[in-house]
């Protein structure tokens, strides 16, 4: 690594270079310096860390320290044989354009000065981390307490899909605001791979950025107007990547967006410390071993000076994403800051802290540049320990998770978009949207409230329709009939539609099959759906199931011991055990996952095994 160095004046440097691990607090090089260069070769035993650094002019008219450190150089060594299941992310770019800040033609701030740069070199000194240091508390912690973690400069990422390959987990940190779309490409397919990403940060990937000049200038013309690539290539325009030529929303990655965030600026920062988040799902594995309920508050302090959000519905009583801004429909709320008063002192909004599926991987968001000042805070210090276990690896950790309550539910069964449920009466029908948000269920409207409902024993729906057997609820009742009603949270009567085994306590149709168990004699019966008077033949042995669903054009029960499976063809082959799962009541399936309500009221979901 080569740096070229002079003094003050311009002449050539008499001095001393010290190279610190900033992470560690540990000075690992020192040299004198003559002349105007220096070479560093990183020596193989050095850890991969971020360093930096620092030359000093001894002569006596050495200039006094400047507030943007142009006597540093910031770089991070990366692992020459990764093995750490953790990758952190330095965000260099956010530090290179904050760089001068206000110095015409040095810096891309302040945004809307027309004298500011829209190209800035990235091998000049300098560019450091700002004077609020956001990311170093939680790098300092990450080394406090011993976590195995590997450091990469954010434009390592650029073209980063080797390097992620060898982790399990990305962490973002602190203010990571300006991405290129390498950088997007290469953490997206990272993680719908099956990698996991933590963003401990605020204000992440606002703008997009290019690379030029063989990666030695970093482009920002903030308006696509003044970008000469929007016309040829608009994908890459450097806008907002929620903006008009890219529309590429960033929470359809991060699942939040400084849109819907807050910003406190200048003498206004000084509400930084006043601020906490409200719990929101406190049953949710991010809380694990917290002891915090709904409601309560925690993380004062850690948010600001920039926030994120998702655009929420509350008309559930339940914070929800809406969608409409890009957040992921997977997308589990957590917990939420109101901070729509911080318009007084920049930009009004909320914190929304939250987790949600990106194909088959998991983000976590933070949503705050400042999480990190937080961690003196013991349910902070557990959140952060809960996500970087589960993401990376590090700790075993159950296929399924908790995604909102199920109280006394008898039977489970979606359709049409909607998670219907049969309470433990045998009598009120419930419904829900099949969703990962903890929302409550509330009742189908009943038709004739005179009459006693039917009792039922059990639910099920097609995953599609397939003539003539439309889309509809199935049940069983207690006197061994099938009903059917049409899949809606209003009224609707059940309609006959034939016998079912004697003493059927679960349902499914897959193929235009339906599918009986029986569990006094153990036995799957089968018959076609569309012929409500043939009979019913025994297929074998059901395993001792309890609950049974299709999911993927298979079969799946409850096992005594957990899931089993068998394909759904007239045979008697039998079940076989899929997964070990915990105990539950009922069992459902709808987009790729099954859904199951446990003795402990609540409601799980779990990948297919």
């Amino acid at each position: 690594m080569r740096f070229e160095v002079t003094a003050g004046d311009g002449g050539p440097l008499t001095g001393r270079v010290l190279v610190t691990d900033v992470v560690a607090g540990r000075v690992r090089a020192a040299a004198d310096l003559r002349g105007t260069r220096w070479e560093l070769t990183v020596p193989a035993h050095w850890p991969s860390s971020l360093y930096r650094a620092s030359f000093h002019d001894l002569r006596p008219e050495e200039p006094e320290p400047e507030r943007d450190a142009e006597h540093e150089v910031w770089f991070a060594v990366r692992a020459a044989r990764p093995a750490a299941p953790i990758l952190v992310s330095v965000p260099f770019a956010t530090w290179r354009a904050y760089h001068r800040a206000g110095q015409p033609g040095r810096s891309l701030y302040y945004a809307e000065q027309p004298d500011r740069a829209a190209r800035v070199a990235l091998d000049a000194p300098g560019g450091g981390p700002p004077p609020e240091r956001w990311e170093e508390p939680l790098l300092h912690w990450l080394h406090r307490t011993g976590r195995p973690v590997e450091f990469c400069s954010g434009f390592d990422l650029d073209d980063g899909g080797e390097l992620l390959s060898a982790h399990r987990l990305l962490v973002v940190n602190g203010h990571d605001e300006y991405w290129t779309a390498g950088m997007r490409d290469s953490v997206e397919g990272f993680v719908r791979r099956g990698g996991n990403l933590a963003v401990f940060a605020g204000n992440t990937a606002w703008w997009q950025i290019r690379l030029e000049d063989g990666g030695r200038t970093m482009v920002c013309h903030r308006d696509a107007a003044a970008d000469p690539v929007a016309a040829t290539d608009p994908a890459r325009a450097t806008v907002e990547w929620s903006s008009a030529p890219v529309d590429r929303p960033e929470n359809t990655m991060t699942g939040v967006s400084f849109r819907n965030g807050a910003g406190a600026w200048g003498e206004g920062m000084a509400v930084i410390g006043e601020e906490a988040y409200t719990v929101r799902f406190a049953d949710h594995w991010v809380f694990e071993g917290t002891g915090l309920s709904d409601g309560d508050t925690f993380a004062r302090g850690s948010l600001g000076y920039e926030t994120d959000a998702a655009e929420l519905d509350w008309s559930l009583g339940v914070p929800r994403p809406t969608g409409r801004d890009g957040t992921p429909r997977s997308f589990a709320v957590l917990a939420t800051a109101d901070l729509r008063h911080w318009r007084a002192y920049g930009q009004g909004g909320w914190a929304t802290l939250g987790v949600h599926r990106l194909g088959a991987g998991t983000v976590f968001n933070a949503a705050t540049i400042n999480w990190g000042r937080a961690l003196d805070d013991p349910a902070v210090d557990r959140v952060t320990r809960n996500v970087l276990d589960r993401l990376s690896g590090t700790v075993p950790a159950p296929r399924w998770h908790t995604v909102g309550p199920a109280p006394a539910l008898r039977a489970l069964a979606a359709c049409e978009g909607t998670l219907f449920a049969l309470a433990a009466d045998g009598r009120t029908l419930l419904h829900r949207e099949p969703s990962e948000q903890n929302l409550p269920w509330r009742p189908c409207a009943d038709p004739d409230p005179d009459p006693a409902p039917v009792e039922l024993r059990c639910l099920t729906a097609p995953r599609e329709a397939c003539r003539p057997v439309p889309l509809a609820l199935l049940a069983v009742t207690t006197e061994d009939r099938l009903v059917h009603r049409d899949p809606v949270t209003g009224p609707a009567p059940w309609r006959d539609a034939g016998p079912v085994p004697a003493g059927t306590t679960a349902l499914a149709l897959c193929d235009t099959t339906l599918f009986a168990l029986t569990p006094h004699d153990d036995t799957l019966h089968h018959r076609p759906a569309q012929l409500p008077d043939a009979p019913w033949t025994a297929l074998g042995g059901a395993g001792k199931a309890t609950a049974l669903t299709v999911l993927n054009a298979r079969l799946y029960a409850l096992g005594p011991d957990g899931l089993l499976s068998r394909p759904p063809v007239r045979t008697d082959e039998p079940f076989r055990p899929a997964a070990p799962f915990p105990p539950a009541t009922a069992l459902a399936a709808h987009a790729g996952r099954l859904l199951a309500a446990t003795p402990d009221g609540r409601l799980i979901s779990h990948p297919p095994a």
